[in-house]
């Protein structure tokens, strides 16, 4: 049972929430691994936006609900579980919206309506976090930086392996480089979201500049996967990719890459628990 956090510095765009989701969905269809997505965020509906629309809740067969909680307030619910100290790790799939059954779940972040403190939001974050931890198989966490700074900090310590997540530009990695450095090598990797394999910025480029030769991840930008984030269609888009066979399709670079970075991944993870 792992937890991985996608974090980054929280200056620069660099398809965060996106990377998580594509890694994310690819494993749940390819490993026979139960998996969860915290949006660790505050009135960010891009995760939201990836798996439905008014549209996709209707149509997606993909889409299942499991009891009779809004789709906005599963947090909400389960933020006052945990607050009255009532809480188990199994308790959460109760609150979480399901994509893929035994598959992938989604719980989503907090929205501008939320009373809650950012010190109150941080804290129920971390506990449902390491809660999840105990129940699912993998963890994904998008984790916003607009929670305060001991709430960061406390997901990224317990986390088996932290996403620094950076643009494709050397400045980009050296602004986060020092917090990583505050980590274990072994619990850590890069990822260059929104990749252009066409960049002198390559992932062997820039691996040979920083030294962190097979610890950089690239999640190249692509227009399907792009507009399928938008209008709720991420599932179908996997299940179509998954069948690609034209090696001269565009779409077979961000496919592989994808696939790609859910084995790299799940191999550092495996790297992280030998050396505990």
């Amino acid at each position: 049972m792992s937890i991985v956090t996608f974090w980054g510095s929280g200056k620069e765009q660099v398809g965060k929430t996106l990377s998580v989701v594509a890694i994310a969905t690819n494993m749940a269809i390819e490993h026979n691994k139960r998996i969860l997505i915290i949006s660790a965020s505050y009135n960010n509906d891009t995760l939201k936006d990836c798996y439905w629309s008014e549209r996709t809740a209707r149509n997606n067969i993909f889409f299942k609900t499991k009891n009779t909680i809004e789709i906005d307030n599963g947090i909400e619910g389960l933020a006052k579980i945990v607050q009255s100290n009532r809480a188990t790790p199994s308790l959460i799939t109760d609150y979480t919206k399901v994509i893929f059954k035994d598959r992938l779940e989604i719980l989503l972040g907090f929205d501008q309506k939320n009373m809650h403190s950012s010190e109150e939001i941080s804290k129920i974050y971390s506990e449902i976090v390491y809660l999840a931890g105990q129940y699912y198989d993998m963890v994904f966490v998008d984790l916003d930086n607009e929670i305060n700074e001991v709430g960061v900090n406390d997901i990224l310590d317990a986390s088996d392996l932290v996403i620094a997540m950076v643009a494709q530009k050397v400045s980009s990695i050296n602004m986060i480089l020092p917090k990583v450095k505050s980590f274990p090598k072994y619990k850590t990797m890069f990822l260059i979201g929104k990749y252009d394999e066409d960049s002198k910025y390559t992932v062997r480029n820039l691996s040979r500049l920083l030294g962190e030769k097979n610890n950089i991840l690239a999640m190249p930008y692509n227009t399907l996967y792009f507009e399928a984030a938008q209008e709720g269609t991420v599932p179908d888009l996997f299940l179509k990719l998954r069948s690609l066979q034209d090696k001269n399709d565009k779409n077979m670079f961000f496919i592989n890459q994808v696939k790609y970075n859910s084995e790299q991944i799940l191999r550092k993870i495996q790297e992280a628990e030998l050396m505990k």
